[in-house]
């Protein structure tokens, strides 16, 4: 069965085409959720989350085409709205021991150079290098035209490779 039938089926109410179509894209989404909070148990909190929400809105979903995209959605708003959250907090980062991050110190750097993008631009770099959507699909997503899409991603990863060479790091992104 295809993933528009998946989600055709899961729109007219069938539990078991939704968790078909739930474990499909369960790994696209863990890797959002864990790109955003960085932390293992919560971006596995954040898939129980968007399973929930997506189980609840599912008949909302108007174009089945665009499933994957739209429950990558829901788990980058998810993702923004636990983040904001933790901002009201104060934390010293001394004390925080951060799970789930290797030794790898290119994610790092990357992370880093990512942290120095808006909110927008970065959710546009997840989508299209993480999750290998396609332009025009972003587009359709997210409401704005593909020209601007496309403006915006050339910026970003020019940003981006300014943030590499400026710390002498000429890598390629």
């Amino acid at each position: 069965m295809t993933e528009i039938e998946l989600a055709n089926q899961a729109i007219r109410g069938d539990d078991d085409a939704f968790l078909q179509l739930m474990l499909l894209h369960q790994k696209a989404l863990y890797r959002t959720a864990l790109a955003y909070l960085k932390n293992e148990e919560e971006a596995l909190e954040a898939v129980q989350e968007v399973t929930f929400r997506a189980y609840e809105k599912m008949k909302t979903l108007r174009m089945p085409e665009y499933a994957k995209t739209w429950l990558i959605r829901i788990m980058m708003n998810y993702c923004h709205d636990v983040l904001q959250k933790k901002k009201r907090f104060v934390v010293d980062e001394d004390v925080v021991h951060v799970k789930g991050i290797s030794d790898d110190f290119t994610y790092l750097e990357v992370e880093e150079a990512l942290s120095h993008l808006s909110e927008k631009d970065r959710q546009l770099v997840y989508m299209k290098y993480l999750h290998d959507i396609k332009i025009k699909d972003i587009a359709n997503m997210t409401s704005t035209p593909e020209g601007t899409v496309k403006t915006r991603l050339y910026k970003a990863i020019k940003l981006l490779r300014a943030f590499f060479e400026e710390r002498g790091e000429g890598r390629r992104v």
